[in-house]
């Protein structure tokens, strides 16, 4: 019979998917050993480490609120990470691909909170706090071997978040639902969607992550973002490229890729 091993502290399992992020390297599975609880209690840490660092607080992010995104990781819970200032590229900017494990990227609908969201806020305060959407791109990196890892595994990995680039912003409407989305890659229609893959309405993504904000967040400056999750499946990044993505009645985002080279 094999022995269960302990898990790692949770300082240790933060310092090591940090060192991951930070050196572009891919690290072995947590696994079983690391539950959903202390998994939150990792991605946490993490946060602390990278705020430490002079890093501010920009927003939160849900991940598996697709359909397609919870086939393609068979996977089925939604689950919440954190956003950071160094994580933001500004819309038509070039991202640099060296330093990352294997990134992908997946067109999202953002909210805006127009003004700080407290970490006891309520349900019904996180959503009237909402002022603006905007399409999205998310860069997506998990630091785990072969892009393979449970749901706790990539909680603790922060979602596995990396860079998110933000449309322009307009007036918050609850007419989300029903809009195609559509990302091209060098011009070329690569994926395409509809908001409606995002639990069904990206204001559902919102509500979800409401919930969840009383037992995971810890507050939000005006100003910051939530990406409401994909909704398309993910597309492999590669340098070179130049990455658009479109959300009918909202607007378009454009990021560029480069190598070491570029």
């Amino acid at each position: 019979m094999n022995a269960t091993h302990p898990a790692p502290p949770i300082s240790e399992i933060a310092r090591r998917l940090d060192q991951a992020e930070r050196k572009g390297i891919a690290i072995k599975q947590f696994g079983d050993v690391l539950s959903l609880e202390v998994a939150y209690e990792v991605q946490a840490e993490l946060r602390d480490l990278r705020l430490a660092r002079g890093e501010h607080l920009t927003g939160a992010k849900l991940g598996f609120t697709s359909e397609a995104k919870m086939a393609q990781m068979g996977v089925k819970e939604v689950i919440v990470g954190f956003l950071t200032s160094t994580m933001e590229v500004h819309n038509g900017d070039r991202l640099r691909l060296d330093g990352s494990v294997h990134p992908r990227v997946e067109p999202e609908v953002a909210f805006r909170f127009g003004q700080a969201v407290p970490p006891d806020a309520s349900e019904e305060q996180i959503i009237a706090s909402v002022d603006a959407v905007a399409p999205a791109l998310e860069i997506i990196d998990s630091r785990y071997l072969n892009f393979s890892f449970s749901l706790a595994d990539v909680v603790a990995d922060n979602t596995s978040a990396s860079r998110y680039v933000l449309g322009e912003w307009t007036t918050f409407t609850d007419d989300l639902a029903g809009r195609t989305v559509t990302l091209l890659v060098d011009g070329s229609i690569t994926e395409t969607g509809t908001t409606s893959a995002i639990l069904g309405d990206p204001l559902n993504a919102l509500r979800e992550f409401a919930r969840m904000y009383r037992r995971h967040g810890a507050g939000l400056p005006a100003g910051a973002v939530l990406l409401a999750g994909a909704a398309t499946a993910a597309v492999p990044l590669s340098p070179g490229s130049t990455i658009t993505a479109i959300v009918a009645g909202i607007g378009s985002v454009e990021l560029e890729t480069a190598g070491a080279d570029s």
